[in-house]
């Protein structure tokens, strides 16, 4: 059986790569994927960007359904990545998202499409 190939684009091939990335920002980007790489870490992502005020680490024990030293772990990898911003409130931490964090995360989910 032979398929017509007709109707495909062509992929320009051995242009040079625009928006090109460094060493050091492919590794930052790496780290970030690996940060992200947990789906408890991309729950909490979601449940903060949907939230107006900063959300206490024990608001987010039950809707993770994991427990409190697991979420605060997950939350403390998300704030070293650089993602969540931490309000220390009494003996309770509060956790937001860092100004700017999605669209950091949908600049990295962004590509040009390829030139015809």
């Amino acid at each position: 059986m032979q398929t017509e190939m007709t109707g495909l684009p062509l992929i320009a091939c051995c242009q040079p790569l625009a928006g090109r990335l460094t060493d050091a920002e492919a590794a930052d980007t790496a780290e970030l994927f690996r940060v992200l790489g947990d789906p408890a870490r991309v729950k909490i992502v979601s449940l903060l960007a949907r939230s107006d005020e900063p959300v206490c680490v024990c608001n987010l024990v039950e809707p993770l359904g994991l427990s409190q030293p697991t979420v605060s772990h997950h939350l403390k990898r998300l704030t070293d990545a650089g993602l969540l911003r931490r309000d220390q409130r009494g003996r309770w931490a509060y956790f937001s998202l860092r100004p700017g964090a999605l669209a950091r995360l949908g600049a990295l989910l962004e590509f040009e499409e390829v030139a015809t």
